[in-house]
């Protein structure tokens, strides 16, 4: 009999596409779920029918499981597909699916509990034979005992939070002097993010690999694995760039890795797709971490590489099917590597990125995939996770498919938000990456904070042509406008006249000259370096040009008085305000604390009549799922503090007023 013939998809963005393109492959209608931010969303527009579930936060919408529920019974949906994220390991949905006689296409509540908790979890997987990590997993452990156990255990040493994962609520500490804040910081995060501050302490392993293994089970009894991936590239322990094989994983330590996770799975009765994460030492051991019983952001590589749809597996062993394939007939052929692409300023402490979405293109290339959830023109909300796409190389070899990869990201543009496209391509050009000789440690010694601030710093050519670009566009709507012609544009009868431009970006303000030599040529100096620009075509947000007779294209946008252009490296803004009004003079801090993006108030550390010093933590902020610590920027005094824990804030609000410190009179 038939279980089900319409599938509501708990989620939102480019997994709840992605889900609702094979449903619709296999015959399955499906109903789209959307709060307010997301109405008119791709996902909603991609679905055969899409029902409204809230307000904009996700607690109010996509975390409210009896909305989700009445979704699926209003449209006459027989299943529940909650994607990853959200409620996809929330043992309460699955329950509250099967109470509602709904399919959960997941695992069931019983596994989800289990794996969910990382102190049961690793309890449970020693008993199966699998190998942990020592630590320390009591359940009632306070910060006493935790410090004390640290002590016993060693450093360097992880905290984490027992109910979590994404890296939230985790915390590497190197020294014993560093333990009671982290425990403090990681308690913190964890209850807000999961609902429970449980620790476990575990010991660091250093310079090790963060290698998973896909795993299938059937209500059959039948268990499978399709293969690891290697996810070891990460920024605060949580994934850039995954790709599969590991270059790190010969065939024997594949079998074995694979059987230790089949295991682990048989262990808990599992059904449905899931992840075994392993930390792979130097010496090749490996050790159990954590089990993601839900289908992983970076399915993808596993897909391409097998040619399976993961998607489909989870439909098929939902309807009560077996396996579509036994072990011995899943092979694996070629390479694969998919990166994150968010809208984040990495140079900026990965503050995520709200804003609308000016320009969105994407390559369309052999051998790449790009699995997204946004269009042109969209905004993009602060209230959930900053990544926006998805982006898969497939090649014969791992070298084809980075070099794919890579030109693919050189032609991918995004312009009206930061991204990290920067970080991207620098960790793809990076050599400890193309040797494929790194470890979870990689972001830390390849990208630290003054290789970020390079990365993003407008360089001399991107700042000559971007006021080439505005000089000649202006001069063109003169032409169109006016009827002059655009050679004629600042032609006196001695010389071409030089107009001194004054362009600002995210690092300050900088005096650009260009002096047209004919209506295509321009010379121009900023700081001491003099181009000589020729401007090929600029049209249809496409910028040929040639600086010194070498051509070059890039992407640009004209916003008013802005232009976003991206040469292929990454987006730049730059800002005409040549006649903008002088700023009045300022110290070094101004005293007014303001919210830098939109976001929700977790913690106020202060209040009026406090004082305060530089880098003190007054408020403490939750945007796209982290964390951020707002501090004083002057000695003072708290004036007034305009927030409140649980509040919604936007970016630039006014948070907390300082009084400046009193300067001592001279005498």
């Amino acid at each position: 009999m038939e279980r089900f013939n319409k599938v509501l998809i708990a989620n939102r963005g480019e997994i709840a596409v992605r889900v609702i393109r094979t449903c619709k492959r296999l015959g399955f209608r499906t109903v789209a779920v959307f709060s307010e931010a997301d109405r008119g969303a791709p996902h909603v527009l991609a679905a055969d029918e899409a029902v409204p579930i809230g307000p904009s936060p996700a607690k109010e919408s996509y975390l409210v499981i009896e909305k989700l529920i009445g979704a699926a019974k209003a449209s006459g949906a027989q299943a529940i597909h909650p994607g990853y994220g959200f409620l996809s390991e929330n043992a309460a949905f699955a329950c509250a699916c099967k109470d509602a006689g709904l399919v959960f296409i997941g695992p069931d509540a019983e596994a989800i509990t289990l794996m969910g908790n990382k102190r049961q979890a690793k309890l449970r997987m020693i008993a199966a034979g699998v190998p942990c990590i020592p630590g320390y997993e009591a359940s009632d452990a306070d910060d006493e005992a935790l410090a004390k156990e640290g002590e016993r255990i060693g450093f360097p040493l992880m905290v984490k939070a027992a109910a979590g994962g994404g890296g939230r609520g985790m915390r590497l500490v190197h020294e014993a002097s560093q333990l009671k804040a982290a425990l403090k910081g990681a308690r913190s995060e964890a209850a807000n993010a999961f609902g429970s501050g449980e620790l476990i302490l575990e010991r660091a392993v250093i310079n090790a690999r963060h290698v998973e293994i896909q795993v299938f089970a059937d209500e059959h009894g039948n268990a499978v694995h399709l293969g690891e991936r290697d996810c070891s590239v990460q920024r605060r322990h949580q994934k850039v760039v995954e790709e599969s094989p590991s270059p790190a994983v010969h065939p024997l330590l594949r079998e074995k890795m694979g059987q230790v996770a089949v295991t682990a799975a048989r262990a808990i009765a599992y059904k449905g797709a899931g992840t075994i994460e392993f930390l792979l030492a130097p010496n090749g051991e490996f050790y159990f971490m954590e089990m993601n019983t839900r289908l992983q952001v970076e399915h993808p590589v596993t897909e391409q590489i097998t040619g399976l749809d993961l998607v489909e597996w989870q439909l098929r062993v939902a309807s009560g099917e077996k396996l579509p394939r036994a072990q011995e007939d899943i092979t694996w052929t070629g390479h694969a590597i998919e990166v994150r692409l968010c809208a984040e300023d990495p140079a900026n402490q990965y503050a995520p990125q709200a804003g609308r979405l000016l320009t969105w293109r994407l390559p369309s290339r052999e051998g790449v995939r790009i699995d997204h959830g946004v269009r042109e023109g969209q905004d993009i909300p602060p209230f959930y996770d900053s990544m926006q796409a998805k982006v898969i190389a497939y090649g014969a070899d791992r070298e084809m498919a980075r070099r794919r990869l890579v030109e693919a990201l050189h032609e991918l543009t995004v312009f009206g938000v930061t991204t990290n496209k920067d970080l991207l391509l620098h960790v793809l050009e990076d050599g400890a990456f193309r040797s494929g000789a790194y470890d979870t440690g990689f972001i830390g010694k390849h990208a630290d904070g003054a290789t970020l601030e390079r990365l993003y710093r407008t360089s001399t050519r991107e700042r000559a042509l971007a006021a080439v670009a505005l000089f000649h566009d202006e001069a063109l709507r003169l032409s169109r406008t006016s009827g002059v012609d655009a050679s004629l544009v600042n032609w006196n009868t001695a010389y071409s006249h030089a107009v001194t431009m004054t362009l600002e970006d995210r690092s300050g303000e900088a005096k650009v000259s260009v002096r047209p030599l004919t209506s295509e040529q321009y010379e121009v100096v900023t700081g001491e370096e003099k181009l000589e620009v020729s401007v090929l075509g600029l049209a249809e947000g496409v910028f040929d040009y040639a600086v010194a007779g070498a051509r070059g294209r890039g992407r640009y946008l004209r916003a008013g008085d802005s232009l976003w252009l991206d040469l292929g490296s990454g987006a730049r803004c730059l800002t005409d305000v040549t006649f903008r009004p002088p700023k009045s003079a300022e110290g070094a801090g101004t005293g007014r604390l303001l919210a830098p993006m939109d976001g929700r108030i977790l913690r106020v550390e202060t209040k009026p009549g406090a004082t305060v010093k530089p880098g003190d933590v007054l408020v403490v902020l939750e945007a796209m799922k982290m964390e951020f610590q707002l501090v004083a920027d002057i000695p003072g005094t708290v004036e007034a503090v305009n927030a409140s824990v649980g509040g919604q804030v936007s970016a630039k609000a006014l948070l907390v007023v300082l009084t400046p410190e009193a300067k001592p009179k001279e005498a």
